[in-house]
C-alpha cells in the first residue's frame, strides 16, 4: 500500500486561514519583504465574503458624512474593494473570489496553498517549531517550519492545536468591568447563518420545501424584516446554544431547514403574494460563522476600550462597527429583536497586544479570534475591521522577521512597534492620532492654480489623510479639524499642484493619497437598498482619474509620471531625484467631480527613512 510521503517546506511568516484578516496580512507581509506562505482550507479566499459565504463586507463606514467623518478602512480592502468596483458591475460574488486570487498570485514572496488545512502543530516550549497540514486534493501532507505563525482562521484552528491560550462564550460583567455584559458568565456565542441570492423571473415561480424545512408564521418573524427578496437574512442564524466549531455540521443541518422554511413562509403562507414570480438563484451550504474561540493575549479589548477610544502605544488598527450582539437562541427567540446594536461614540483604536499570544512566544492572531471579550468582539468581528487588522499583523511581522528579531522581544521593542506604524500609514491604512513622520514634502513650499477656502494646497502636506473630527470620527485630541486636502476651484480649467524647494532635496519615493470617498460605504452586496447607496461599478467619483508628475532636478525639468484611468486611493512612484527643487502635479481629469483633489504628498529619501528607522 503507497504511503503519503510528508513534504518538508520552510518559510519566514506562516499565516492560516484566507479570509479577508488572512488575505490582508498576507500581501502587507509579502510586500515588506518576507517570504510568507497562505494555508487556506477551501478553493477559494475571502471567508464570510467569499462566494461559498457572500456576507457583506462591513466596517466603521456606515455612519460616515463627507469631510467631517470619513470611517471607510483604507490601506489592502481599500484597494482590494476599489477594484472590486471597477471591475465587477455585475456584483458576481465569484469575482470577489477572483480578484483576492489575483492579489495573492500577484506577490512574488507569497506562496499560496489553496485546500490545504492546519491539521497539527509542533511545539519547544513555548514556540512553534512547524504545523502540519493536509491537502486533500492533491492527496499530500506537509510539515512547514516558519519563525512566526499568524492565525486568520477565525476558529483559531491553528493556535488550538499549539495549545494557545483561548477564551469561549460570553464574560460575567466583573471580570473586565462591562456595563453591556451579563452578570454571570457562559458558554453561549454568537450563531451562525446561511444566505440565499433570488430573483423575480418575470413568470410565476413555484417553490416546494423538502419535509424538513421549518414552518415559520408572521408573528414568528415579526422583529425580522422578510420585505425584500434578492438577498437572504443576517438573522437567519442558529447555533449561539452550541458548540460552533464542534456542532458545525449539525448546525449547518438546522440552517437549511431554517433558511427554506423562511423562504417557504414568503412564497407560500399568503402572506406575500407579490413574492410569485420569485425564485432561489443561490444558497449557502457552509454557515457564515461569527463566533468561536477568541485568543487570550497581551492585552484583552473590552468594551471600556472601545467605547473610550483612547490610542494605544501600539495601535495597529482601528474598529467603528456597534457593539452588535445578537440572542444566543438566534431565529429562535422569537420575541427579542435579532440584534442590539449600541454604537461607540468614536472611532477606536485595536492594539498589536491584543494579537500577541500570552503563551506561545511566536503566535499572532488577527481576525474575529483577536483577544477580546465577547462585548468588545462583537464589534471588532465584522470583515473590514479583521482585514486592517490582518494588515497590521502582517505588517508587523514582516518588519520583525526581516531584522531577524524574535516576536516576543519585538512587540515589547517601541522602535520596532513604530517602524510598523509608520510603515502602515504609508500604505494608507488609518491608524487614530497617529501621523506619518519624515515627509520630506512638509519641508516644501506648496502652491497651486487654485483653491477652495476649505481646501488650501498647504493640507497635503500636514500630515492628515482624513478627515476624522466630526460625529462618530475620532476623539477630537486625536485630530484636527479640516478637509484635510487641497481642492482646487471647479472653474478652474487646467489644476496644478505644487511643491518647491528651497534647499533642494534627494527623493527615491513619492506617494500620492487621492481621494476615494471614504464617508461613503463601498462594498460588494447584494441588497439592491446598500447598492444604491454606494457608487458601485465604477470609479469614486472624488478621485483623480488623470494626472502627470512633473520634477525639476539637476538633470532638468521633465515629467516623471503620468497616470490614466486611476481609480485607486494611494499611487506610488520609485524615483531617483537628484536635488530636487520642484514637484508639480497637474491633474487632467477626475472620475466625476468638478474639481480636483489630493490628500496628501509624501516624498522620502532611502537614507532618511533607514536613519529614522
Amino acid at each position: 500500500m503507497e504511503k503519503r510521503e510528508k513534504i518538508m517546506l520552510r518559510t519566514q511568516i506562516l499565516i492560516a486561514g484566507g479570509g479577508l484578516a488572512g488575505v490582508s496580512a498576507a500581501i502587507a507581509a509579502a510586500r515588506n519583504g518576507a517570504a510568507v506562505m497562505l494555508c487556506q482550507d477551501r478553493p477559494v479566499l475571502g471567508g464570510n465574503a467569499s462566494s461559498e459565504i457572500r456576507m457583506n463586507v462591513s466596517g466603521a463606514s456606515v455612519k460616515g458624512k463627507a469631510l467631517e467623518s470619513e470611517r471607510r478602512e483604507s490601506g489592502i480592502i481599500e484597494e482590494i474593494m476599489l477594484e472590486c468596483s471597477v471591475r465587477n458591475p455585475q456584483r458576481s460574488a465569484s469575482m470577489l473570489d477572483l480578484i483576492l486570487y489575483e492579489k495573492c498570485r500577484a506577490e512574488p514572496n507569497l506562496t499560496l496553498m489553496l485546500n490545504t488545512s492546519i491539521v497539527g502543530a509542533a511545539v519547544d516550549g513555548s514556540r512553534i517549531r512547524s504545523v502540519q497540514a493536509s491537502r486533500e486534493s492533491t492527496e499530500e501532507q506537509f510539515e512547514i517550519e516558519a519563525d512566526l505563525f499568524i492565525d486568520c482562521t477565525g476558529d483559531g484552528r491553528l493556535g488550538f492545536e499549539a495549545g494557545a491560550a483561548f477564551t469561549t462564550g460570553r464574560e460575567a460583567s466583573h471580570e473586565y468591568g462591562e456595563s453591556a455584559a451579563n452578570l454571570n458568565r457562559d458558554a453561549y456565542r454568537l450563531g451562525s447563518s446561511l444566505l440565499f441570492t433570488a430573483k423575480d423571473m418575470g413568470c410565476r415561480m413555484p417553490f416546494t420545501p423538502p419535509p424538513w424545512a421549518r414552518k415559520f408564521t408572521e408573528e414568528d418573524l415579526k422583529f425580522r424584516d422578510h420585505r425584500t427578496w434578492e438577498y437572504g437574512y443576517w438573522w437567519v442564524e442558529f447555533g449561539g446554544l452550541m458548540d460552533t466549531i464542534k456542532d458545525n455540521e449539525t448546525i449547518r443541518d438546522e440552517l437549511l431547514a431554517i433558511m427554506l422554511g423562511v423562504w417557504d413562509h414568503i412564497k407560500n403562507s399568503g402572506n406575500h403574494p407579490e413574492s410569485a414570480n420569485w425564485a432561489l438563484d443561490w444558497f449557502g451550504f457552509i454557515p457564515g460563522k461569527r463566533e468561536s474561540r477568541r485568543f487570550i493575549g497581551q492585552h484583552v479589548l473590552t468594551q471600556n476600550d472601545i467605547q473610550q477610544a483612547v490610542p494605544f502605544e501600539d495601535t495597529i488598527a482601528y474598529g467603528g462597527w456597534s457593539m452588535d450582539t445578537h440572542p444566543p437562541a438566534g431565529i429562535d427567540a422569537k420575541e427579542d429583536p435579532p440584534c442590539h446594536q449600541p454604537y461607540t461614540p468614536y472611532m477606536y483604536a485595536i492594539p498589536l497586544r491584543s494579537m500577541i499570544s500570552q503563551n506561545i512566544a511566536n503566535l499572532m492572531f488577527a481576525g474575529r479570534n483577536l483577544s477580546a471579550t465577547h462585548i468588545a468582539f462583537s464589534s471588532t468581528r465584522v470583515m473590514a475591521t479583521c482585514a486592517v487588522m490582518g494588515e497590521g499583523a502582517g505588517t508587523f511581522a514582516a518588519i520583525a522577521v526581516q531584522r531577524g528579531i524574535p516576536l516576543e522581544r519585538a512587540w515589547n521593542d517601541a522602535r520596532i512597534v513604530k517602524r510598523a506604524q509608520q510603515q502602515l500609514l504609508r500604505q494608507g491604512v488609518y491608524l487614530p492620532g497617529y501621523r506619518l513622520e519624515m515627509n520630506i514634502a512638509g519641508k516644501a513650499r506648496v502652491t497651486a492654480s487654485s483653491e477652495q477656502e476649505a481646501g488650501e494646497a498647504n493640507n497635503v502636506v500636514d500630515g492628515h489623510t482624513r478627515s476624522v473630527h466630526g460625529a462618530k470620527g475620532v476623539r477630537p485630541e486625536l485630530t484636527r479639524a479640516g478637509t484635510h486636502r487641497w481642492m482646487s476651484r471647479p472653474d478652474d480649467p487646467q489644476p496644478w499642484l505644487e511643491l518647491h524647494w528651497d534647499e533642494p532635496v534627494d527623493v527615491t519615493d513619492i506617494r500620492i493619497v487621492l481621494d476615494t470617498g471614504l464617508h461613503r460605504r463601498l462594498t460588494l452586496c447584494h441588497l439592491d437598498w446598500i447598492q444604491d447607496r454606494m457608487q458601485w461599478g465604477r470609479a469614486q467619483e472624488e478621485t483623480l482619474k488623470e494626472f502627470k508628475l512633473i520634477a525639476a532636478d539637476a538633470g532638468g525639468e521633465r515629467e516623471i509620471a503620468h497616470v490614466t484611468n486611476n481609480y485607486q486611493r494611494v499611487l506610488s512612484f520609485k524615483v531617483d531625484l537628484k536635488k530636487l527643487s520642484r514637484l508639480r502635479l497637474v491633474a487632467i481629469a477626475t472620475n466625476g467631480l468638478d474639481h480636483a483633489r489630493v490628500l496628501e504628498i509624501e516624498c522620502e529619501s532611502h537614507a532618511t527613512v533607514c536613519v529614522q528607522q
